[in-house]
């Protein structure tokens, strides 16, 4: 029907319907398309949420956490599904469902959550309010899971603001987390540092951002390359060097990411404890390893710093390569 075409972020949400003057092939036309360009196709979904201007909204008023009798609040103009309900339980499986049945080659999905809970009152509960938090997540958990089980193989990256969503549980589901909108790189090696203390590296998803221009694309792809890499930048925006280095960046993280992701992880020099970081990884085989060293806060004169890299074999001899270097560039 689409009554409420997605214009901004006022109306449509929770009624998952192409807007035609948008995207008058939908999302089949999408995925089309990037299999032509040679790309996987991706999508950003956020699918507990409604805009109280949708059809969802209109047609299930019941299925939404909200306070009865009581001036409502708005957060980003969406309210949260409550899905404690085995209804909206199976709504929202099969907003994911639909979507794969209908382009079985979307090859990954982002699962956005950007709204905390307000006008905290479940109309399923009714009576029995004391249990809705928990029944909340269990049932967020049993949407997961089904997901899970029909699409195993299916890549899928949590966010919440940010991480907000960031626990063990999520990771029988989830592949990778956005750990924060402070795309900074500086910043970056302060959270990276902080949550390599809980999780691996192949959990935290790291992206090139356009976010503090005063650094370098090369910085930025550096620091992003000790995760699970990513771009959101418009390629099209870079200087032929720039350009250059990522396609090389690109290459050079494929080569090293089975031991970034699989490898064993060593934190040598804290952000934290100065204006230096450095951690290495080393595969499980002890071949290979690779050393990122950051400079935060580049001093004159600054007295250089010796690190000691960890997890090698003593009885080996290792060949020392620099990479990531700007074209023209020589270690």
């Amino acid at each position: 029907a689409n009554k409420y075409p997605r214009k901004d972020d006022h109306a449509g949400l929770g009624d998952w319907e192409a807007t035609k003057s948008k995207l008058p092939d939908g999302i089949p036309g999408l995925v089309r398309d990037a299999k032509k360009a040679g790309v996987k196709f991706g999508i950003w979904i956020e699918p507990e949420m409604v805009n109280p201007k949708s059809e969802l909204f209109e047609k299930h008023p019941d299925w939404v956490i909200m306070q009865p009798k009581r001036d409502t609040y708005y957060y980003r103009n969406q309210l949260v599904l409550d899905i404690s309900n085995p209804k909206v339980q199976d709504y929202v499986f099969g907003i994911v469902d639909r979507i794969m049945t209908e382009n079985p080659d979307v090859a990954y999905f982002k699962w956005d959550c950007n709204s905390v809970i307000t006008n905290i009152y479940s109309p399923y509960h009714k009576e029995n309010q004391g249990n809705f938090y928990i029944d909340h997540v269990r049932g967020i958990y049993k949407v997961l899971t089904r997901i899970h089980k029909k699409y195993p193989k299916l890549p899928m990256m949590l966010c919440s603001g940010g991480g907000g969503r960031m626990d063990y549980e999520m990771l029988k589901y989830f592949t990778e987390f956005w750990c924060s909108d402070d795309t900074d790189p500086y910043e970056r090696l302060y959270i990276q540092w902080s949550l390599s203390k809980f999780f691996p590296a192949k959990a935290m998803g790291s992206h090139v951002t356009n976010w503090n221009k005063n650094t370098s694309v090369k910085f930025r792809t550096d620091v992003c390359s000790s995760c699970k890499l990513g771009f959101d930048i418009d390629l099209k925006s870079l200087s032929g060097d720039d350009y250059k280095f990522v396609q090389n960046a690109v290459k050079n993280y494929d080569s090293m990411k089975p031991m970034i992701l699989e490898g064993d992880q060593y934190r040598l020099v804290s952000p934290y404890e100065g204006n230096h970081c450095a951690i290495n990884y080393v595969s499980k085989d002890k071949q290979r390893a690779v050393l990122f060293a950051y400079d935060l806060h580049p001093r004159y004169k600054e007295p250089v710093m010796n690190v000691k890299m960890q997890g090698l074999d003593a009885d080996k001899v290792y060949t020392i390569k620099e990479t990531n270097l700007m074209p023209g560039k020589e270690s």
